[in-house]
C-alpha cells in the first residue's frame, strides 16, 4: 500500500493555575439578574444549583501576574520537550484564544502583537520561517487549530506545528452574574508532526460547522448586571439556548466525523470533549450514543475535568488530552491503536470535531 502523509500528535503540554477557587468563595458575592434586580435566591442556594448543573466544584485562576501569553509559552514548551522536537523546526505556531492578553487590573483586550508572536518570543524561537498568528474562534479554537494545522502538513510543504489554547476567562466574567462562577484560565498545547503511514494513524477525520442567523450572539460581550459598574464589556452567555443548540448539533457533527472515516461509535476508545458544564456534555454523549441504537454506554468513555478545573475555553480539551496521555485522570488511558473523538462547541456558534487514531 503507498504511504500516505498523516498529521500526529507526538507531543502535548498543559498549564494548570495553581490558584484554587471554591464554590463557597462566591458566598460574598452579590449576584444579580440582567436587569440589576437582586435574585430571589440566597447564594448558597445558588451555588447549590449551580453545582448540581455544571458539576463543577472549584477552578484555577492564574496569579496576576501571569498572563495568558505567559501560560501558552509554558504548555507550548511542555508540549515540544514531550516531543523531543526542536523548537526552531517548527514551521507554525497556532494560538487559539478569544481575548488576547488581559491583565488582572485591567480587563481590555490586548492582542497586538498577536499572542501567537509573543508566545514564539518567550520560546526564544529565531527561525523567521516559523510562522506564528492567532485564531480567535470562540471554545473549539484549539480543535479548530489542529484542524488547519492538519492542513499545512498534509500539504507536504511543512513538517511540524505547534497548536496552543489559552485562556484567562476569570478577567472577563462579571461578578455579579451567576455565570461568572462556571469560568477559569488555563492553557494546553499539542504539537503535530507529518508522517508517511501506510495504515491510517493521526488525524482521520474532521467536521466543522458555524450557525449564525439565530445563533450569533448567544455568547457576546455586554455590560455588568451592576449599572453602577464601570463601562467595561464582560462575558455573557444565554446559557438556555446555548445549551439546546449544543444538544441538537454536537451527536450530529460527531456522527458525521466518524463516519468519514468509516468509524463506528463502538469502536471509540474515549470521547474528549469541551468542559463546558458536565450535566451538558452527559446529555450530548447520550444523544450520540441513540444515533447509534447505543442502549448503555460505558462511563469510561468520557473523562472529566470540569469538577476540578472549570471551563477554560479554548484551553481544557488540550489540558484534558495531556493530562490523560500523561495518566492524571484517575482511571482513564489511552493506548497505541485508540480511536479517539476530540469536540468542541462555543462562541460563534462554531462546532468541531477530529476522529484521531493514537499512533
Amino acid at each position: 500500500m503507498e504511504n500516505k502523509k498523516c498529521s500526529v500528535i507526538t507531543g502535548t503540554g498543559s498549564y494548570i493555575p495553581s490558584r484554587r477557587v471554591s464554590n463557597t468563595d462566591f458566598l460574598e458575592n452579590t449576584f444579580l439578574n440582567n436587569d440589576g434586580t437582586p435574585l430571589d435566591k440566597d447564594n448558597e442556594e445558588t451555588i447549590q444549583k449551580f453545582a448540581e448543573i455544571t458539576g463543577i466544584e472549584e477552578r484555577r485562576y492564574a496569579d496576576d501576574n501571569v498572563l495568558a501569553s505567559d501560560m501558552g509559552a509554558e504548555a507550548g514548551e511542555q508540549a515540544l520537550a514531550s516531543a523531543d522536537l526542536d523548537p526552531e523546526k517548527l514551521d507554525y505556531i497556532i494560538v487559539a484564544h478569544n481575548f488576547g492578553d488581559v491583565r488582572a487590573d485591567n480587563p481590555r483586550v490586548d492582542m497586538v502583537p498577536s499572542l501567537a508572536s509573543r508566545v514564539k518570543h518567550k520560546l526564544g524561537i529565531k527561525n523567521p520561517y516559523c510562522v506564528a498568528y492567532d485564531l480567535p474562534f470562540g471554545c473549539p479554537g484549539w480543535v479548530q487549530g489542529l484542524i488547519q494545522c492538519n492542513y499545512y502538513l498534509r500539504s507536504g510543504d511543512v513538517s511540524a506545528g505547534l497548536v496552543i489554547g489559552t485562556e484567562t476567562l476569570s478577567r472577563v466574567c462579571d461578578p455579579h452574574d451567576r455565570d461568572s462562577m462556571i469560568y477559569s484560565d488555563g492553557a494546553g498545547a499539542a504539537v503535530l508532526e507529518g508522517r508517511e503511514s501506510n495504515t491510517p494513524v493521526g488525524i482521520l477525520s474532521h467536521s466543522a460547522r458555524t450557525d449564525t442567523e439565530e445563533q450569533a450572539y448567544y455568547l457576546k460581550m455586554d455590560s455588568s448586571y451592576n449599572p453602577d459598574n464601570n463601562d467595561s464589556l464582560y462575558m455573557k452567555m444565554n446559557g438556555r439556548k446555548l445549551y439546546q443548540y449544543a444538544l441538537t448539533h454536537v451527536p450530529n457533527l460527531v456522527k458525521t466525523s466518524l463516519e468519514k472515516a468509516n468509524i463506528s461509535f463502538d469502536e471509540v476508545a474515549k470521547v474528549l470533549i469541551h468542559q463546558a458544564n458536565a450535566k451538558m456534555d452527559a446529555a450530548i454523549l447520550q444523544r450520540l450514543a441513540k444515533l447509534y441504537n447505543c442502549d448503555g454506554i460505558s462511563e469510561d468513555i468520557m473523562p472529566m475535568t470540569i469538577s476540578q478545573l472549570g471551563n477554560s475555553s479554548v484551553a481544557t480539551v488540550p489540558t484534558l488530552l495531556d493530562l490523560v496521555l500523561r495518566g492524571k485522570v484517575e482511571d482513564h488511558h489511552i493506548d497505541k491503536g485508540d480511536i479517539i473523538v476530540l469536540a468542541s462547541v462555543g462562541a460563534g456558534m462554531n462546532i468541531n470535531a477530529i476522529v484521531y487514531q493514537m499512533d
